[in-house]
């Protein structure tokens, strides 16, 4: 039986039969269980997260002048550029920079070679949102990654 986020999430079809949705995270992909290619685990996600919001904020930093904590809208400040930074080289090139400093990347789960803009523009707003990325399915994969039919695999080991 399908699971209820499936009736209006977009994303990988259920399994028929309500069969194994897998050995390991990707498996139904045809990603090898570990190693390059491999599922991206949280740690690596996160960590990914953490190096692309510090870059926005230092960036937001140097452009609010010399107290940029007192400077109106500096959040906003720090969202936007963040939010250019990550859409950006997704849709380009797959990684931002902190997912690139950390070996993973974000791949499409059709036939698209790279994300392309819609989808990046989707998926990084969906993750500014917060409770997307966190609510994830057998795969890994969040509610943004369901929405833009995208996984994120390991490029290194």
């Amino acid at each position: 039986m399908a699971r209820w986020i499936e009736s209006w999430m977009p994303g990988s079809a259920p399994l028929p039969g309500g069969g194994n949705p897998g050995a390991y995270p990707g498996e139904k992909f045809g990603l090898p269980a570990e190693g390059v290619s491999s599922v991206a685990g949280f740690g690596r996600r996160l960590g990914a997260l953490v190096i692309d919001w510090l870059l926005g904020y230092l960036i937001a930093a140097l452009l609010a002048g010399p107290d940029p904590l007192v400077a109106p809208n500096f959040n906003w400040y720090v969202l936007g550029i963040w939010y250019l930074l990550t859409a950006v080289p997704v849709a380009i090139f797959g990684a931002s920079a902190g997912m690139t400093a950390l070996g993973i990347r974000v791949a499409s789960i059709d036939d698209s070679v790279v994300v392309g803009v819609p989808r990046a523009l989707l998926r990084t707003a969906l993750i500014a949102v917060v409770i997307p990325p966190l609510v994830r399915d057998s795969d890994g994969r969040g509610w943004h990654d369901r929405a833009t039919r995208t996984i994120v695999v390991r490029t290194r080991t």
